[in-house]
């Protein structure tokens, strides 16, 4: 098991506050009565998943990246685009979207499965390096003040779902649409896809 007994401006601590308090706004979530609560908590928990990935992508996984490795490193780069993705969505999906709640919890359960496998697998592996995480950690609290401040930074998720129409439609959602105005039209199933479905 991995000792968190860290001081408080140490890196690794400061990205284990993080999961812990975004932990809780997913709890807090399942928990509320009301749409109301449960768009503000979603807000908070949003806002706090921006700037923990920028910290991780632009401090913390560069300064890890070579000793970590590239497998796990790839996989949470590829979690955090997962992630991003379904941010860029809520972003852009009203209160009136009956998906923006099941979007929320897809979300939730993305982010804790990376949180899991980020402090069972890299930050112990991060933490054998011999390096000032004090000093690692306050250059991530002087970005944070930063983007606190100044604004989050756009991304590339966010500009995908933007020139997609800004829809953030899952398939269920576009065929959904698509039936409104008339006959579904359906492609052509491939050959290997026909006989399958024979059987």
């Amino acid at each position: 098991m991995f000792d968190w007994m860290l001081p408080e401006d140490h890196a690794i601590a400061l990205l284990k506050k993080d999961h812990d308090s975004v932990k809780a706004l997913f709890e807090a979530f399942e928990k509320a009565k009301t749409p109301a609560t449960r768009q503000k908590i979603a807000a908070q928990a949003v806002t706090e998943l921006k700037i923990h990935a920028v910290l991780e992508e632009e401090i913390f996984y560069p300064a890890v990246r070579a000793h970590v490795g590239s497998k796990l490193m790839n996989e949470a780069d590829e979690e955090h685009h997962v992630a991003k993705v379904l941010i860029a969505e809520l972003d852009t999906v009203t209160d009136k979207n009956d998906h923006r709640d099941a979007k929320f919890t897809v979300l939730s359960e993305s982010v804790r499965h990376h949180i899991k496998e980020e402090e069972n697998e890299v930050l112990p592996k991060a933490r054998e390096l011999k390096m000032d995480f004090e000093a690692l950690g306050r250059r991530m609290l002087d970005r944070k003040k930063e983007l606190l401040k100044s604004g989050i930074p756009a991304d590339s998720e966010h500009a995908m779902v933007e020139a997609s129409g800004g829809r953030a439609d899952s398939p269920a959602m576009a065929a959904k649409r698509k039936n409104v105005g008339g006959a579904r039209k359906t492609a052509p199933l491939s050959s290997g896809t026909r006989h399958a479905s024979k059987r």
